[in-house]
């Protein structure tokens, strides 16, 4: 099974876990976001209803996907291609979109301020 980790993690701990991947040490496959903030105003309602009816799925055309998250397709058209934009997704040739995943895992957190 291949599973997509969606985290925020600061550009230290990129550059740490890029050294530990050329080292031979096992990394998975991540999406990061610099900030809590960017991953929420990027990973909607909406936007995360489309990852989950694309993993696992194999490539969909907007009509169907549409279809599978209950919504038009314009809307779905737009927040797909965002989502294509930033690397999220991918567009195969033939324009259908693809999460060439088996799971999907969204990793935030919350800590303790200091005083």
């Amino acid at each position: 099974m291949t599973t997509l980790t969606i985290n925020v993690a600061n550009l230290d701990d990129v550059k740490a876990s890029m050294r530990a991947g050329f080292r031979g040490e096992p990394q998975g496959c991540a999406y990061t976001f610099q900030t809590a903030s960017d991953l929420l105003s990027t990973l909607t309602a909406n936007r995360w209803a489309i990852l989950k009816a694309l993993t696992g799925a194999g490539p969909l055309g907007v009509r169907e996907l549409a279809r599978r998250v209950g919504r038009d397709v314009k809307g779905v058209h737009t927040d797909a291609q965002l989502m294509v934009g930033c690397g999220l997704i991918d567009k195969t040739a033939d324009g259908k979109l693809h999460l060439p995943y088996d799971e999907v895992r969204l990793e935030l957190v919350a800590r303790a301020q200091a005083a």
